[in-house]
C-alpha cells in the first residue's frame, strides 16, 4: 500500500510539465505542481528545501494560489472570447486562430483554444510567482548572511525561518 501511495505522488509530481504543455484546461493541482516545479529549479534543490522543505509541503502551500490562478486566467480568457475587438488587436485573427484550434474545425474546435489561452495565462502567473519567490529567497539569503541574529530575531531560529522570510517577502513583492 505505501509503494503505491509513494508511486501515485511520484507521479502526480512528474506530471505538471504536461499537464501545462498541453491544449487541455489546467487544473489548480497541475498549476501547484508546476510551480513548485519550476520554483525547485530556479531556487536549486538547497535553497527550495530551506524554503518549503519538502515537494508536497510547496505544493499543499501553492493549491491556493494555483486555483485563483486558473479561475483569473479562465475568467481573464472569457472576456477575451467575448471581446468584439479581439481581431483587431490580434492581427486580424480571430480567438480561436490566435490560441490555435484542433486539427479539425468541429465541435472542440474552440475549447481546444480556450484551454489554451487558459494554459498560457497560467504559465505567465507561474512565471510571475517563481520570479516573486527566487527574488525574495535571495533576499531572504542575503539578510541571513548580513546579521543572522536580528534575522533570527524577526523570523525565529526553527526549521521554517527561512521559510517565513521567503514568504513574507515574496508577498509584499
Amino acid at each position: 500500500m505505501r509503494k503505491m501511495i509513494l508511486t501515485l505522488l511520484l507521479v502526480a509530481v512528474m506530471a505538471p510539465a504536461a499537464a501545462l504543455a498541453d491544449a487541455s484546461t489546467p487544473t489548480p493541482t497541475s498549476t501547484a505542481n508546476a510551480s513548485c516545479k519550476a520554483k525547485l529549479q530556479s531556487l536549486g534543490a538547497s535553497t527550495f528545501k530551506q524554503t518549503y522543505r519538502t515537494f508536497g509541503k510547496c505544493v499543499s502551500q501553492s493549491l491556493s494560489a494555483g486555483r485563483q490562478n486558473v479561475s483569473n486566467a479562465a475568467k481573464s480568457c472569457k472576456a477575451e472570447q467575448a471581446d468584439a475587438g479581439f481581431a483587431g488587436e490580434h492581427d486580424g485573427k480571430t480567438f480561436s486562430q490566435y490560441y490555435g484550434s484542433n486539427s479539425s474545425k468541429g465541435k472542440g474546435a474552440d475549447r481546444n483554444a480556450f484551454g489554451k489561452c487558459v494554459s498560457q495565462h497560467v504559465q505567465q502567473s507561474v512565471g510571475a510567482e517563481t520570479a516573486a519567490v527566487v527574488a525574495a529567497a535571495k533576499s531572504c539569503k542575503a539578510s541571513l548572511k548580513a546579521d543572522a541574529k536580528a534575522f533570527a530575531g524577526k523570523y525565529g531560529t526553527g526549521r521554517n525561518a527561512f521559510g517565513k522570510c521567503v514568504a513574507q517577502a515574496s508577498k509584499t513583492k
